[in-house]
């Protein structure tokens, strides 16, 4: 039998996947299911950078999220998104030091998406805790 080279955790099978392009980053929210068959997300912020050779490669940036965990991270998560509103309201302030934010989109995951195509592992360059 052949063994698999990839950890455990990559191998889980994905149940729900959605996108949402912000500028720059792509965020992908994944929810994948537990060897005793239950769920959980994975958060992932993309970003394409370039190396030296100008040859494209992308930093992502993951976030395993446990149902257990739900209440309590969307009760952080709406607590400081209501500070940043209620502080600086809607209206995006941004400076010559702030890249220009570009249209956001949300958009289900397909297959034939060429730039999705792109966005595998081994394009990937993981940011070390």
């Amino acid at each position: 039998m052949k063994e698999d080279p990839k950890p455990s955790y990559m191998n889980r099978k994905d149940v729900f996947s959605r996108v949402f392009r912000a500028g720059r980053r792509t965020y992908f929210f994944d929810v994948k299911e537990t060897r005793a068959g239950d769920y959980y997300l994975t958060i992932t912020e993309s970003k394409k950078h370039y190396d030296q050779d100008d040859q494209p490669y992308y930093r992502k940036h993951k976030i395993y999220l446990y149902k257990e965990d739900f209440k309590d991270f969307d009760e952080a998560l709406n607590e400081t998104m209501k500070f940043i509103i209620d502080e600086k309201g809607t209206e995006i302030i941004s400076d010559s030091s702030t890249p220009d934010k570009t249209q956001t989109e949300e958009t289900p995951i397909q297959s034939s998406d060429k730039n999705l195509d792109k966005l595998d592992d081994e394009n990937f360059q993981f940011d070390e805790e």
